[in-house]
């Protein structure tokens, strides 16, 4: 059976000193409200609800350009956790099956830990939350245990000195049957020392009422929470390790590995090799066998099987690098489809082209795609021959087999095997450079002289 979510993103930012919702602040290229929900992926979900408040529209758009299925709601005022839960009350009107809650500033929870939680409500507890063993428990709240049964959640602030000193710690994640969860939550009072509705308390709830609690026990990386800007570098770090270690444990080579930065969808394919000081922005696919070489930059590309890219090379949204591609140092490719085989190996600018297989495009290549208000397209055909310095003036077409010489600047299309020559003709005027520098050092020295 589906579990439904509720993610709860109504915190505010003002710890991290920021106009923004703190659940908009990104780690690896992503909004942190995304890597939350995104455990979706992997596991049967139902209702997905997000509880929003301070900047709610901003986490509103973002939430439902990820997906427009995910129900968005408000909580007005910041009552607490308990209030919170309530608040998705009418979006799992009538819902079945078991519902967690989750946090938009939590944002590393795996799909495996909810798949133990979810195991044990089917071995029989009727409330799971999830603890982890805390290396410095400091103003966490902490599970009261009687064996293998949670008897109660004390947050420090009402704790005493002896609960204090108990090192399982509370991530707030609680899992239930869904209609259960939001009964308990709506009986949550508000006598605790912060004056607010924890939703910690339905544990006494529900335990009055005869029902059962567990423990289900993660690290403590996982329960990662962010408050401060601190904690969101600390989360980049965590981030950053794990993707790292994915990615050689799937088959990739990282020659340095903490010089690699990945974002939250990156793909690495099998053989593939990562030299030293490469950043994956977000939106790039990498296929076998690849290489891509030292200081490149990536983002919004897809780089085909043993192709090579780099080094120093720039990569932005839209570039199609098919099998075998070669881009070289201080290239950049932009919304343009590079088809087998062919070379594009330095200091060029290709944006806005479709370049056919087996091409090669000479250095001080650029496209000059740009009028100052509309983009147009460079075709290129297959085993071409681009000059050095060739200055390809959109729209325009090359046909196959076609040739440009070194300086030529194309305005017209270039029929299949012919040759474009289009630069000024050169003309030396005799002893004329000895005459100019005698002339200007003349003015230099009089220069300094007076």
């Amino acid at each position: 059976m589906s579990i439904h979510l509720i993610v709860l993103a109504a915190g505010e930012g003002s710890r991290m000193e920021s106009d923004r919702p703190k659940v908009l602040h990104e780690i690896a290229g992503a909004p942190m409200i995304v890597h939350a929900l995104g455990v979706a992926d992997s596991i049967e979900t139902g209702e997905r609800v997000v509880v929003v408040g301070h900047g709610g529209e901003d986490v509103r758009e973002t939430v439902v350009n990820l997906d427009e299925d995910i129900r968005v709601v408000e909580q007005a005022e910041q009552l607490g956790t308990a209030h919170a839960v309530t608040m998705a009350g009418p979006a799992l009107e009538g819902a079945t099956g078991d519902a967690v809650v989750l946090y938009g500033d939590t944002p590393f929870i795996r799909p495996e830990t909810l798949a133990d939680m979810s195991q044990a409500r089917k071995d029989g507890a009727d409330i799971v939350v999830l603890g982890f063993k805390a290396a410095d428990p400091a103003r966490y709240g902490r599970l009261l245990t009687d064996g293998d049964t949670l008897t109660r959640i004390v947050e420090w602030k009402d704790a005493t000195e002896v609960e204090r000193a108990i090192t399982l710690c509370n991530s707030g994640v609680i899992m239930a049957e869904a209609s259960t969860l939001l009964r308990l939550a709506a009986a949550v009072g508000n006598g605790n020392a912060a004056g607010e509705y924890y939703l910690t308390d339905i544990v006494e709830l529900g335990r009055a009422e005869g029902l059962t609690a567990k423990v289900v026990t993660c690290p403590e990386a996982e329960t990662l929470g962010i408050n401060t800007r601190a904690d969101l570098a600390a989360a980049e770090a965590v981030f950053q390790t794990n993707a790292r270690q994915s990615a050689m444990v799937n088959g990739a080579t990282l020659l340095a590995p903490e010089s690699v930065y990945f974002s939250y969808d990156t793909h690495i394919g099998r053989d593939a090799i990562v030299e030293q000081n490469v950043i994956f922005a977000p939106g790039v696919t990498v296929e076998s066998g690849a290489r891509i070489r030292a200081f490149s930059h990536l983002e919004g590309a897809h780089v085909g099987a043993g192709a090579v890219v780099g080094p120093y090379a720039r990569l932005r949204p839209g570039s199609e690098l098919s099998n075998g591609v070669k881009i070289g140092n201080f290239v950049e490719v932009k919304n343009a489809t590079i088809a087998d085989g062919a070379k594009v190996n330095h200091l060029s600018y290709i944006g806005d082209a479709d370049i056919g297989a087996d091409t090669n495009v000479g250095a001080g290549t650029i496209t000059c795609n740009y009028d100052g208000v509309f983009k147009h397209k460079t075709t290129i055909g297959e085993r071409v021959f681009v000059g050095s310095n060739t200055m390809l003036v959109a729209p325009v077409t090359i046909g196959n087999e076609a040739m440009t010489a070194t300086g030529t600047i194309v305005t017209l299309d270039v029929p299949e095997g012919d040759l474009a020559i289009g630069r000024p003709r050169q003309e030396n005027k005799p002893g004329l450079a000895r005459r100019l520098f005698q002339k200007l050092r003349a003015a230099k020295a009089a220069v300094k002289k007076g």
